[in-house]
C-alpha cells in the first residue's frame, strides 16, 4: 500500500520532493515506488515536470479507484485498531478540576474492573485548553460547556448550579440568596476557564463588572484564599461536595448554572474504548453529583 499511499501524496502536493519531504522518504526512494507501481500494472501514472508532477490521462481515469482503494485500506487498519482498542487501548480524555475529583474516580474503577488492559491519559485544563486539546487531537474526547465551543460534536450531560463563596464570618454568607450587584462590589477571585466562564457571562447579563483581585487556575486554591478573607468568589457546587474549608455557600439571584458536556471531534472516528467509556459514563448520569 506504501506506493499507493505515494502516488496520492504526489497527487495531493504536485510534487515528489514536497511528497517524498512530507512522508519521509528520499526522493529517489520515493520515484523508485511509483516507477516499481508503474512496472507492475504496465501503465505510466505520473508526468514530470520541472515545476511539479501530474498524473497522465490514463492515470486520472484510474486515480478514482486508487482513491477508493486506499480508503478501504484505512477502513481496515481502523477496524483493527478498534477490534484491539478494549484490549490494549489508549483513552485520552481533558477535564475539568470538579470532574476529575468527584466524578471520575469510581467511573474508572468500574472501568478498569471491565477493561484492565486499557490505559487512561487525562489532561486536566479549561474550556479553552480542553477545547483546544480537541481540536488539534491531543485529547479523544474531553468536558466542555457546549457554549464554550464551537466547530466540534457535544453531548450534554448534566446541569449543575454554582454559588458564591464566602468567608465564614462573611454578613453575605448569612443570607439564602445574595444578589449579583451586591457581589460584584466585593474582592473577587476569579477561577480562570479560558474565554468563556458562566459567572462572567452572568454579571454581563445584568450590567455590571466584578471587583477582580485575583485570577487563578485551581478552584481549590480559590477557596483556600476565600477562607482566609481574600475575597469572594463563585465556583460549580460539584466541586463544593466534601470539601472542609470554613467557607459558607450561597444561591445567587439571578441564579447561575453550568452545562457539563463531552465534546469531540466526530463520533465516528472516535476509539471503540473511548466510545465504550462514554458509554459507562451516561449510564450513570442519575448517580453522578
Amino acid at each position: 500500500m506504501n506506493r499507493y499511499l505515494a502516488l496520492q501524496k504526489i497527487v495531493e502536493l504536485g510534487s515528489f520532493s514536497k511528497a517524498a519531504e512530507a512522508m519521509g522518504y528520499s526522493q529517489s526512494a520515493m520515484s523508485q515506488m511509483i516507477a516499481s507501481l508503474e512496472d507492475e500494472i504496465s501503465i505510466k501514472l505520473v508526468n514530470r515536470f520541472r515545476t511539479g508532477a501530474k498524473l497522465t490521462l490514463e492515470g486520472e481515469e484510474l486515480y478514482p479507484q486508487v482513491e477508493k482503494m486506499i480508503y478501504q485500506y484505512h477502513s481496515v487498519q481502523e477496524k483493527i485498531k478498534e477490534i484491539k482498542g478494549l484490549e490494549t487501548g489508549v483513552i485520552r480524555m481533558g477535564t475539568l478540576a470538579s470532574i476529575s475529583a468527584h466524578w471520575l474516580p469510581n467511573l474508572l474503577k468500574e472501568f478498569q474492573q471491565q477493561y484492565p488492559g486499557v490505559e487512561f491519559v487525562i489532561h486536566q485544563g479549561d474550556y479553552t485548553s480542553i477545547y483546544e486539546w480537541i481540536k488539534t487531537g491531543a485529547i479523544d474526547f474531553g468536558f466542555v460547556n457546549p457554549r464554550a465551543v464551537t466547530g466540534i460534536e457535544t453531548i450534554v450531560l448534566k446541569e449543575g448550579a454554582m454559588l458564591a463563596v464566602f468567608p465564614n464570618e462573611h454578613p453575605l454568607g448569612e443570607k439564602d440568596v445574595v444578589p449579583l450587584k451586591m457581589l460584584a462590589e466585593e474582592p473577587f477571585i476569579l477561577l480562570e476557564e479560558g474565554h468563556y466562564y458562566e459567572p462572567l457571562e452572568a454579571f454581563r447579563s445584568i450590567g455590571v463588572s466584578p471587583n477582580i483581585k485575583y485570577t487563578i487556575h485551581d478552584d481549590y486554591a480559590i477557596m483556600t484564599m476565600v477562607e482566609a478573607g481574600l475575597g469572594i468568589s463563585i465556583l460549580a457546587e460539584l466541586v463544593l461536595h466534601r470539601t472542609n474549608y470554613k467557607i459558607r455557600l450561597c444561591a445567587t439571584d439571578p441564579p447561575i448554572f453550568r452545562t457539563v458536556a463531552i465534546g469531540y471531534k466526530d463520533k465516528a472516528s472516535l476509539p471503540i474504548a473511548c466510545k465504550r467509556f462514554i458509554e459507562l459514563l451516561r449510564s450513570h448520569l442519575d448517580e453522578l453529583p
